[in-house]
């Protein structure tokens, strides 16, 4: 595990199984329909059990599709957690339509929502980069940023931010971009 302190609060970086996490609320990578599917949120699914999806079924018929950067909640099921919070990750094109913004608000929109619901501990997969096509990088450097930025922005009941990679690769990209922001900001905080 890699820590990044934002103040008393941390930004953890940890490989693993997002659905093992003991946490209070697990972020799933959804998709706009809020219909499940593969990867991530397969497995939120499988882990979780049929009551997420049924919870789901009532949020799509009151208001359809979530856009990409939205976000709605739901309770847990059997994962480790009280709630889950379905974030709509932008799909890749050209990275000229918007994706970073939206890519960013699927983070923040999922940090407020349990500053509202005053949780304490929240984990993140890593959005649009499996069947969506985001650059990993791109996108890990936009994980790490936008949960920083907002960490130092908000006080409140969040003191724990897990990001959670599912192989060493992917977890080894996050640690060493982690390691180039924890220089910049030791640089900036010394000059």
């Amino acid at each position: 595990m890699f820590v990044l302190n934002a103040g008393s609060r941390e930004l953890q970086l940890v490989e693993g199984d997002i659905t093992k996490i003991a946490v209070d609320a697990i972020v799933n990578a959804a998709n706009s329909h809020l219909a499940g599917g593969g990867g991530v949120d397969g497995a939120i699914h499988a882990a979780g059990g049929p009551e997420i999806m049924s919870e789901l079924s009532a949020i799509r018929q009151r208001i359809g599709r979530c856009p990409a950067g939205g976000a709605v909640a739901t309770n847990a099921g059997r994962l480790p957690a009280k709630f889950v919070f379905h974030a709509v990750g932008p799909i890749y094109g050209d990275g000229k339509a918007g994706e970073a913004a939206q890519l960013e608000s699927c983070y923040r929109t999922c940090l407020n929502m349990a500053a509202e619901r005053k949780i304490e501990t929240i984990s993140f997969p890593s959005i649009s980069t499996g069947a969506y096509g985001y650059p990993f990088h791109d996108a890990s450097l936009i994980a790490l940023q936008t949960v920083m930025a907002w960490l130092k922005a908000h006080a409140g009941p969040v003191s724990v931010v897990k990001l959670v990679q599912f192989s060493a690769s992917d977890h080894r990209v996050y640690c060493n971009l982690a390691r180039k922001i924890q220089s910049s900001l030791a640089s900036g905080a010394s000059s």
